[in-house]
């Protein structure tokens, strides 16, 4: 269920346009997590787009779809996932003004302490009417990514369940081998019984030196040896 799970966030992660690239996927537990899909961004961030934003949420809700299409049943393994999903939704509304039916706008005042920088209390000042309109928009964004991912990752189903097993039997698989599962190539590549792809062009013969003729040395014959 773990690497189900992993292989639905690393998938979105290479298939959607405008997130942060893939470092790698991993099944071994860390912490409170069953398991890890990291990405590695390309330089610091201070910015980020709506584009860039809605991409994360879509892959935060990547595990939970993968476990309902190929197992056919959800876990509470996504919880951490939706929380985070919604919350970056509901900063998108009201903090960000990225909604085009709430309009450049922010919504609820903060109250934080000045030494700690902690939230202490958020008051809520609009009317109820704006806030089921705020509720609205911020279901309005996960329900759309969430659609989005679903149709990825039931097109690539086979993806999801090749990954599951890369996991299953290397525990970690760094951003090359997801891509290359993604791309449907094989997991590593494939080399000829030499250990070369290519042939090698057969080495020239250089001709070989000629020998000098053996000289030939007249054999004198030893003197008799006279006895007196």
């Amino acid at each position: 269920m773990t690497a189900i799970h992993q292989a639905g966030h690393a998938l979105l992660t290479v298939m959607l346009p405008y997130g942060d690239p893939i470092h790698k996927v991993t099944i071994i537990p860390r912490g409170m997590a069953l398991g890890l899909t990291q990405q590695l961004p390309m330089d610091e961030k201070h910015n980020y787009s709506r584009e860039y934003l809605e991409a994360q949420i879509a892959i935060l809700l990547g595990g939970r779809i993968a476990e309902e299409i190929t197992i056919g049943s959800i876990t509470t393994g996504a919880g951490n996932d939706l929380e985070r999903a919604t919350d970056l939704a509901r900063r998108m509304v009201c903090e960000w003004g990225m909604s085009t039916t709430m309009g450049p706008l922010t919504f609820g005042k903060k109250e934080e302490q000045i030494f700690l920088g902690r939230e202490i209390a958020q008051h809520q000042d609009y009317s109820e009417d704006t806030a089921l309109r705020i509720d609205q928009e911020v279901k309005r964004f996960v329900t759309d990514n969430y659609t989005r991912a679903y149709e990825i990752i039931t097109e690539h189903k086979q993806k999801i369940l090749d990954m599951a097993d890369a996991l299953l039997a290397r525990e970690t698989l760094d951003a090359d081998q997801v891509k290359r599962i993604c791309a449907g190539l094989p997991l590593e590549e494939p080399t000829s019984a030499t250990g070369s792809s290519t042939p090698t062009a057969p080495r020239e013969s250089k001709p070989a030196k000629e020998r000098p003729a053996p000289s030939i040395v007249p054999q004198i014959p030893p003197r008799p040896v006279t006895q007196e």
